[in-house]
């Protein structure tokens, strides 16, 4: 009787993982094929050959909503997306975790409470080669000039 029992588990489970999506390590010609969960088809050996990427990462807070950073040269960045700021002025700063290295302002094309567009460029190095580098966009204090909103963006 026991040996039935562990005799039907075992077809059960082996009859489970027989259907289960098998997936292909890009460049391994050991791995079994990849085969879209979707539509069914193997994919072209073009398509196999694809990198995957990481999705792009869109930042936001209650003062930014849609920021993107595009790495456009070795150091250089291209910084784009909406705010609804006071008097369309915001104040950035780069940090490396021990320093400000820049800092500046930049402008939307509308004011709030309107969501207004901005779009600049960035050249920046690091000055140690193991720091990571950080942009921080925020809203200055009408009152105290405190910064206010801050968004921290991973430059690189």
């Amino acid at each position: 009787m026991m040996q039935r029992i562990l005799l039907i588990s075992i077809i059960l489970l082996a009859g489970c993982n027989a259907d289960a999506p098998h997936k292909q390590v890009a460049g391994n010609p050991d791995a079994p094929n990849i085969q879209d969960t979707i539509s069914g088809r193997k994919p072209s050996p073009k398509e196999a050959e694809k990198p995957i990427l990481p999705p792009e990462k869109v930042y936001s807070n209650a003062r930014f909503k849609e920021v993107r950073v595009e790495k456009i040269g070795d150091h250089k960045f291209r910084i784009h997306g909406k705010g609804q700021i006071f008097e369309a002025s915001f104040s950035w700063v780069i940090e490396d975790g021990h320093e400000e290295l820049k800092n500046g302002f930049q402008m939307t094309d509308a004011g709030a409470p309107e969501w207004g567009n901005f779009d600049f460029t960035l050249d920046v190095s690091k000055k140690r080669p193991n720091s990571t580098l950080h942009l921080i966009l925020f809203e200055s204090s009408p009152k105290d000039g405190s910064r206010q909103f801050e968004l921290p963006l991973l430059l690189y």
